[in-house]
């Protein structure tokens, strides 16, 4: 089995909206997050993906598509190695985005909370957080880091293999780039600032309580 669909967009960008609307679609699973959060041993094979040892198939096995971390650092390899898949790049304002991480996945709360975990330190530090590091809180730096991850992928990507696309607006665009039906339900929106909040009073170091909630939050129950 081989991605289909690569997402090379930062998180917060409504990547599991887009996790979410792509499963609906058929390309089961998407891997996003929080499958680190629920298969932690997935950490170490990112770590080593970091340090130039990547072992892509083994950590995708079982999935058709990759939505946000800790795979969009990695969209120029992914696309490499998939050269049929198709790559799908969420944007949204980046004013807005770089508050939002700073209300969730960078807030100072919920990265204590993460990397207490044993064994997500590392990963978080070499896979995620390695091209803005003590810079995270930098708003000037972030805002430029959004900017040029946005104009690389861009201007590398072939243009009929990418999708820029920001999430609002609905089936039509990604069901054409993708070429399959549109569905007769409405676009999911989840993960919301409010949703993520209330997620951080558990620790996905408590995987079972982690992945209940989760799952709850996730409509799968």
């Amino acid at each position: 089995m081989a991605l289909k669909v690569i997402g090379s967009g930062l998180g917060r960008t409504g990547t599991m909206s887009m996790k979410l609307a792509l499963e609906q679609l058929g390309f089961v699973k998407c891997y996003h997050m929080v499958e680190v959060f629920l298969n932690q041993h997935h950490a170490a094979l990112w770590v080593a993906a970091a340090e130039g040892r990547p072992d892509w198939d083994a950590l995708f096995e079982g999935y058709l598509a990759t939505m946000d971390y800790p795979g969009a650092p990695f969209w120029r390899e992914l696309a490499d190695h998939y050269p049929d898949a198709k790559v799908v790049h969420t944007v949204r304002d980046p004013q807005k985005w770089f508050e939002s991480t700073q209300a969730t996945i960078f807030s100072e709360g919920n990265l204590n909370r993460v990397e207490s975990v044993p064994g997500l330190r590392e990963f978080f530090e070499k896979a995620v957080h390695s091209a803005i590091g003590e810079h995270i809180h930098d708003r000037a730096f972030m805002l430029d880091y959004f900017k040029r991850h946005n104009e690389e992928v861009a201007r590398t990507v072939p243009k009929e293999r990418l999708l820029v696309y920001e999430v609002g607006e609905g089936w039509e665009p990604l069901c054409a780039f993708l070429g399959v039906p549109v569905p007769d339900t409405p676009f999911p929106r989840e993960n919301t600032k409010e949703q993520f909040q209330a997620r951080v009073t558990v620790s996905p170091g408590d995987t079972e309580e982690f992945r209940a909630r989760l799952m709850k939050e996730l409509r799968r129950e």
